[in-house]
């Protein structure tokens, strides 16, 4: 074989080495890189991150990411920025023992993403949300169906009680909240936006001890 035979067999090899080097740490750092992302957001178990060739992790790509928590918290903005950043992954799976944001606590959390396309799910108990609302409130679902998610409350004030009913809806890419009233939506509050975010549909189903709530959402190009 010739020197430069032979040299070319050694940068062969060489490179495929580094290959596999890279293919073998690159995932690791990602991983360290996504859990220090998410730590101060609340307690991490596991953080997986998988890619081939782990080289467009450089570009900030991955095939598939897994992430479970145990707990966390955010408010809704950060709650969005978290949603927006899986743009970077093909497939996300994550799981959140518990997740509380602003006064209210959700268990149980998922969330799965393939491609633009999100969907999740989450529990309230009856007893985190009376934790959640001002003393005196009583909220649960009544109706799901058609991206629209209908609440009965009721409120207590000086002996007396007053029930009513909201609808929780998408529309637009948005959350909306208005009374259930014949042109209630001229009332309607905006409760969640984001300018990254099509939330698509919102629902809840029953459960003995509370209600699941699910909801389906895309992320803009």
């Amino acid at each position: 074989m010739s020197r430069a035979a032979r040299r070319a067999v050694l940068a062969a090899a060489g490179l495929l080495v580094l290959l596999v080097v890279f293919q073998l740490l690159l995932p690791v750092l990602a991983e360290n890189r996504l859990r220090g992302r998410l730590e101060p957001d609340g307690k991490v178990e596991s953080v997986d991150v998988s890619a081939f060739p782990a080289l467009k992790l450089l570009w900030g790509r991955a095939d598939r990411v897994t992430i479970r928590m145990a707990d966390a918290g955010a408010g809704p903005g950060r709650f969005a920025d978290l949603l927006a950043s899986t743009s970077e992954a093909d497939e996300v799976d994550a799981r959140i023992g518990s997740l509380r944001i602003l006064t209210l606590t959700f268990r149980d959390v998922t969330l799965h993403k393939r491609g633009r396309d999100l969907s999740g799910t989450a529990t309230v108990t009856g007893a985190d949300l009376r934790a959640g609302l001002p003393a005196g409130f009583d909220v649960h679902p009544v109706a799901s169906g058609e991206g629209a998610l209908v609440f009965q409350g009721t409120v207590t004030l000086l002996g007396r009680s007053l029930t009513g009913q909201a609808v929780v809806a998408a529309r637009n890419g948005r959350v909306l909240l208005a009374p259930n009233l014949p042109f209630g939506g001229f009332l309607a509050l905006t409760v969640f936006q984001d300018p990254r975010i099509e939330v698509l549909d919102v629902g809840a189903r029953a459960r003995p001890d509370g209600f699941v709530l699910t909801a389906r959402a895309r992320l803009r190009e």
